[in-house]
Parts: C-alpha cells; structure tokens; sequence
C-alpha cells in the first residue's frame, strides 16, 4: 500500500514528459493526460481505503531514514485532498477539451498546455503529501512554475499584466517561506514536520512565536488570508475559464492545507488562535463586501472565494476535533463548489460574449441549461438546506458552539451574516444574468447607488465584450458532472463526514504522526497497530 504514495506524484510528471515528446499527436497527447488524472483518481480511493484501514501511511524516499531522508506521509486529511483535487483536476481538463484549450484554440499554445496541467497536478499532489517542510516549498515551486504558464496563456496585454502581479506576489511568498524554512532549521536542527513536532516545544515560546507568523504569513498569501488577498481578484479572472476554474478550486487550499499543517503538526503548542479568529472573521467580512460591490461575475466569485477562506481558517483557529473535522467537510466542499461555479461561468461567457452582469441578461431563455447548472451550486456555496455547504457551515457553527469562547461565538453571528450576503450577492448576479431581460441594460444603478450609463460602467469594470459561441457538449456534460460530484457531497455527506471526524481526531493527535514517520515508516501499517514509540531522546507529552 505505501508503496503506491509516489505514484500520486511520478504518474503525472511522467506523463508530462510523455505528451511533450509527442507534440503533433493531439489525440495521443489527451489520452495521456486523461489516463493520468483517471489513474491520480483511482490512487486516491485506494489510499483512502488503505488510511481508513492501517491507519498513516509512510514512504522513505531513496530508503532514508527519517528525519534525515524525505518522506511522504498521507493520513485521511492528504487522501481526501489528493482525491478531490484529482476529481478536479479530470472534470476541468474535460472542459477544457470541450472549449478547445487543447486541441488548436488560439487561447493556448496546445504543445504545452497538458504537459503544464499535469505537471500542476504534480505539485498539488506532492504538497499535500509531503512529509517536511521542504518538500512542500518545492512541491509549492512545482505547481506555481506550472501556474505562471498557465495564467497567461493567450498572451493577452491584460493576462500578461495580471499575471506578472501574480508572479511577482507568489515569489515574494516563496521567499518568505524559504526564509522560513532557513530559521526553523537553524533552531531546530531538522525539516521533517513529524520531527519539528518534538523540537519546536523546547524552543522559548518567543521564537516558537516568531516562526510561526513567518510560515503563517507565507501559507496566508498562498492562501488568499486577510489582508494579504489583494492579488487574487485581479489575477484569476484573466485566465482561460477552465484554468481559472482549477486555480480557484486547488491553489488557495493548497496554502489552507499547509496552514492546518503546521498549526496542527508543528506548532499545536504555540497558541495563535485569537489572531487566527481575527483573520477568519476579517477574510469573512472584506471577501463578501468586495463581492456585493461587483459588476462581473468571474471577479464576484473571487471575491467569494476570499470571503470562504475565513471559514476555513475558523476551523482552524477552533484546534479541536470538531473544528478540524468541519474544516476537512468544508474543505472538500469548496474546493468541488467553487471549481464548479467558475466553469459554469465559462459557459456563460460563451453564450453571452461576456462575463459583466451589465451586458448579460435573458439567458434563461436562451440556455435553460446553463441557468440550471449555475443555480445548484449557487445555492450550495450560499449554504441552502440540505446542500453540502449549509452542511459545512452548521458543522463549524456547532464546533464553535462546542467551544464556547466569546471569539467562537463572534464569529458564528460573523459567519452568518456572510452566509447570506453570499446567498444575496449570488442571486443578484443569477438573476441579472439569467431572469432580467436585455431590454433592461442601458442605464443602470451600480452596488452603491450612483447611476450610469453602460458604457462608462464597462470603461470602469473594464469589460471585454467577445463573439458568442457555440458550446460544445463535452464542456456542458463536463460542467455537468461537476454539478453531480457537488450533489454527491450532499447525498453521502454521512460517510464523507464520517471520515472527516477520524480526520480530525487524527490532527488533534500529533503523536499519531510523529510514530508512523519516525518509528514505523514503509511497515504498510502506518500506526494502526499502536505499539511503536518515539525514541526516549525525543519524547515529550502530546496531549490530544
């Protein structure tokens, strides 16, 4: 069994080596990939299984010991990303196809967009199941190299210049977390997470302190945190839809992921859950006030997406088992939700030549299709009974309530609020969309009150009005199993939540990491067996 971890990462780095051998073989080229994201699927249900089963699963790489050597570590909280990430990753690159991004459309150079995508894939894939803290800084490099070539894909001046924002922000963050990384080792004398979990609790709580907000303020800009968001609405819009799609499902999570990492893993000891609180009820607020103020639907939905990080950096901030196990549901649910939504915007883009609520209107008519599969995962991210996200979000509130401190509490009139300017920010922009007829679009009232005419409202949203095209099938049938994983998250939300409980109770167990890293890599039994114990040298009392 563990010795199938690093086919999550080997599977599609090899292929991407394979489709750029074979550049003019367009066919040959998306059987590959497709193959590849299947097989990154089927991994991750196995893996799942096998958690659920033999509890953490290790793998020494190139047969080093821990700490000394690098090692992959995947408990139930990496299997589940990995998992829905591959879902992602699949559904999206079928969307692709269908609009063309592969397959000769001028918005990207076909020669390296599926090597590109796979080799994304790669580094998502490596940092959730990196066992040290290096390997998720270079599984971070792999996916954000991949990332800058697909964020300007087209080479249009307004991707160009979003997207060298986005670079230069993400390599800023990079070198923080470097840095990072730099100081930890001088202190502790080791990179390894599992390790560090022992190491950083003899530290001054000072410089625990210290280290903590530096990896924090790094994971935060990867993340989209509170003040540190500002690059985000900018930059995904730009992108190709189905790229757009992939960024704002995967790659802020990937920086959440880390987050609950080290809070979880390396600093559990070293208490910053007040700024935590302060964080997620900032993200909450500011995310869902740039929403309502927006005239574009791709830009409201970034907006939205900021605003559904604070929710999870709430669960965080709770560090208990409740917390973290409404967090690893919610997780799951965004990451599904949010992809979903933006292709369904790709769709709109196509059938209206634009993405602005000012020129759109009278798609219900036009495409009752594409009004149906925007409006179920509306209602899902707006948290409406019985979908996943109401789920999600009930969860948090009674781990919170659960807590019972005055920041829970706070928060849970916080995360309310949003829930329904979510819900009314979304509606507004479906029903400009799609129930306003286009008679209607000359003049109209912007989000604060001023009245103006269409024309100065586009100069200042900067709309670009395209030719409309026709959709191809594969992308609404893409669209359209997208829209049925999100259900399915609610139709089996028992044993998804089932799972995110033992989830939970393993990161609030750090120990059960720490032995299966350090005392039981590659026995196939992770810590199941329960009898393994950290060297005398290096134990210390884990409280869960």
């Amino acid at each position: 069994m563990n010795n199938l971890i690093p086919l999550l990462v080997l599977v599609p780095l090899v292929s991407a080596a394979l489709t750029m051998i074979i550049p003019k073989r367009q066919k040959v080229k998306q059987g590959i990939t497709v193959l590849a994201l299947a097989t990154i699927v089927v991994l991750s249900g196995v893996l799942m299984y096998g958690v659920t089963q033999y509890g953490v699963l290790t793998m020494e790489i190139g047969g080093w010991a821990a700490p000394f050597g690098i090692v992959l570590v995947v408990d139930r909280l990496a299997a589940l990303m990995v998992g829905v990430s591959a879902i992602v990753l699949l559904g999206v690159y079928f969307f692709s196809l269908g609009q063309g991004l592969a397959d000769g459309d001028d918005e990207a150079p076909v020669s390296i967009y599926a090597p590109t995508y796979l080799v994304l894939g790669a580094g998502v894939t490596n940092a959730f199941i990196a066992g040290d803290l290096f390997n998720l800084y270079v599984g971070f490099e792999i996916l954000l190299v991949a990332s800058y070539v697909l964020i300007t894909l087209g080479g249009t001046p307004q991707r160009i210049r979003q997207g060298t924002t986005y670079i230069v922000v993400s390599l800023v963050s990079s070198v923080i977390f470097l840095a990072a990384i730099g100081f930890i080792y001088g202190a502790t004398g080791t990179v390894n997470m599992a390790h560090l979990s022992l190491r950083i609790a003899e530290l001054p709580y000072d410089v625990q302190l210290m280290l903590n907000l530096l990896l924090l303020i790094a994971f935060g800009v990867k993340a989209a945190v509170f003040p540190l968001a500002f690059w985000l609405p900018d930059s995904y819009p730009t992108a190709p839809a189905p790229v757009t799609a992939v960024f704002a499902g995967l790659l802020t999570k990937v920086g959440v992921y880390a987050i609950i990492r080290s809070q979880s893993l390396i600093f559990y000891d070293s208490n910053i859950n007040t700024l935590l609180f302060v964080i997620a009820g900032l993200t909450l607020v500011v995310g869902i006030l740039g929403a309502i103020a927006q005239l574009d639907i791709k830009r409201l939905l970034s907006f939205t997406l900021i605003s559904h990080i604070g929710y999870l950096i709430f669960g965080v901030a709770m560090a208990s088992k409740a917390g973290y196990a409404a967090t690893t549901y919610y997780i799951a649910h965004h990451i599904i939700v949010q992809t979903t939504l933006f292709l369904a915007v790709g769709l709109i883009e196509r059938q209206g030549g634009t993405t602005s609520l000012l020129r759109l209107g009278g798609l219900l008519k036009k495409a009752p299709w594409i009004a149906v599969l925007t409006f179920i995962p509306l209602l899902n991210l707006g948290g409406i009974p019985p979908f996943s996200g109401f789920i999600g979000k009930l969860a948090l509130f009674e781990a919170a309530a659960e807590l019972g401190t005055a920041e829970a509490y706070w928060l849970i009139g916080v995360g309310a609020v949003v829930s329904l300017l979510t819900l009314y920010a979304l509606l507004r922009a479906w029903g400009l969309a799609f129930w306003r007829s286009p008679n209607q679009t000359p003049t109209v009232t912007n989000t604060l009150g001023f009245k103006s005419v269409l024309s100065q409202l586009d100069a200042q949203e900067h709309v670009e009005v395209q030719e409309r095209r026709d959709i191809p099938k594969l992308m609404s049938w893409a669209t359209g199993g997208m829209v049925t994983v999100s259900l399915a998250l609610t139709v089996f939300a028992g044993p998804l939540f089932t799972y995110a409980t033992a989830a939970g109770e393993t990161l609030m167990s750090p120990q059960t990491i720490i032995d299966a890293v350090l005392n039981n890599p590659d026995s196939g039994q992770g810590s199941g067996d329960g009898e393994t114990t950290v060297p005398d040298s290096e134990m210390k009392e884990v409280v869960p």
